[in-house]
């Protein structure tokens, strides 16, 4: 076997936002649920993270680039999933460039890991799940595992919960499971993105700062002093569980945004009821909630479901194009851009939305009118740092443009 050679996998994986909340641990170190959760997944196009992948006799250890940095692999995270990929790598060979590694081979051979999120990291928009998701997912495509993608799921959630989620595109559940060893406790897709093609997401983000109270921390501490946590884990979320799957098997609106906002508000209920507290949501994130509920309401019909993960940021699920056309009229409204920045770097993702809504430049924002539904209603220029407009989408892609991977398929190193 040559020295020199290189192989290299890149895939794209997507991030995926809960309807029905996943919060507390039974299993800190196999990352195990106390409640079922569902999840959205979200269009890669937008809100993705691309993995390269490359394994060298050439390399001394594992490494791991993440956004450009080099950052340590020694956490537990990061090596449960090395050590549970390599114990299922399978022989590889590339006829064309002569290159034969075998299942024995993986053991004594390193990999490079580079990883980029198009999207903030460790602001509460599933960062961690897009990342551990394509991490598995691409080290299971270089060292040809056998496995299907529920079963990688069971692997990605020992580098973070969430991210067994984000295996699959479309909605997708992930079962808490009962055994101790943590082999049922994996994801399943409930519909796939095609399913209901009519919804429209935008997310506004508040703040794409780092959060004061980790998602581990601040589970932990939960688990450890909320009573009303073992009152939802137990009573609450397995009956909404199955409503949640009925809602977007019949593609039932209504009902889907109902419980969506009541799970979102229940999640930062237990949050609040945790010692010490503990506040994700801000000012602007109980503003935006508020502009929701008044539409909804004055409509008579919900129009948009509202959910907020660990952090300010609100992710807003329109049921059709046209009510995302008004609700971004209406977020426009509230919260202006400031003077100094640009429209296109203030609505990102699928900007078809803001022609839609009749918005080409910052006058159109300015001559907005007030949404009817609010009297003597205020604009809180500036709150908002950006809105990016999405969908549904797909699962993990393998990315085979070279152009496209970020690591040297000479060196194996960033390129």
């Amino acid at each position: 076997m040559a020295e020199s050679w290189v192989i290299m996998v890149t895939a794209q994986t997507p991030t995926n936002i809960a309807v029905i909340k996943y919060w507390g641990k039974r299993d800190e170190k196999l990352i195990l649920p106390v409640n079922d959760s569902i999840s959205v997944t979200l269009d890669p196009a937008h809100l993705c993270t691309t993995t390269t992948v490359a394994v060298s006799p050439s390399f001394a250890q594992d490494r791991m680039w993440l956004n450009g940095k080099e950052i340590s692999l020694s956490g537990g995270r990061y090596q449960n999933c090395l050590r549970e990929i390599r114990a299922r790598a399978c022989d590889v060979e590339d006829k064309e460039r002569g290159i034969k590694i075998s299942k024995k081979d993986w053991e004594k051979l390193y990999v490079h890991i580079a990883s980029y999120n198009n999207f903030p990291t460790a602001a509460g928009l599933a960062s961690s799940a897009a990342g551990f998701a394509c991490l598995v997912f691409a080290l299971a495509k270089l060292m040809n595992a056998k496995e299907d993608n529920s079963e990688l799921s069971a692997i990605a959630r020992q580098g973070s919960g969430s991210a067994c989620r984000s295996l699959f595109g479309g909605f997708v559940k992930w079962k808490m499971g009962k055994v101790e060893d943590g082999s049922d406790s994996l994801a399943v897709q409930v519909v796939d993105e095609k399913h209901w093609d009519d919804l429209v997401i935008i997310i506004a983000v508040v703040s794409s700062r780092q959060k004061e109270t980790s998602s581990t921390t601040g589970m932990r501490e939960t688990v450890e002093t909320s009573l009303l946590l073992q009152h939802r884990a137990k009573e609450i979320v397995p009956k909404r569980i199955v409503q949640m799957e009925e809602s977007i098997k019949n593609r039932n609106f209504a009902s889907f945004a109902h419980l969506t906002c009541a799970d979102s508000n229940q999640f930062h209920a237990v949050c609040m009821d945790t010692c010490p507290p503990i506040f994700y949501m801000n000012d602007t994130s109980h503003r935006i909630i508020s502009c929701v509920e008044k539409w909804n309401r004055s409509v008579g019909t919900p129009q948009v479901a509202y959910t907020f993960d660990a952090g300010p940021n609100a992710v807003l699920i329109a049921h059709n194009r046209k009510a995302a056309a008004q609700l971004l009229q209406k977020l426009l409204f509230y919260f202006p851009p400031n003077s100094d920045t640009e429209l296109n770097s203030y609505v990102l993702g699928d900007k078809s939305i803001l022609k839609d809504a009749g918005i080409e430049d910052l006058k159109d924002v300015e001559a907005l009118p007030p949404p009817p539904e609010i009297k003597d209603a205020p604009r809180y220029k500036g709150d908002v740092s950006y809105f990016i407009c999405t969908r549904p989408g797909q699962g993990p892609v393998l990315l085979s443009d070279e152009s496209q991977a970020l690591l040297s398929p000479e060196t194996g190193l960033p390129k």
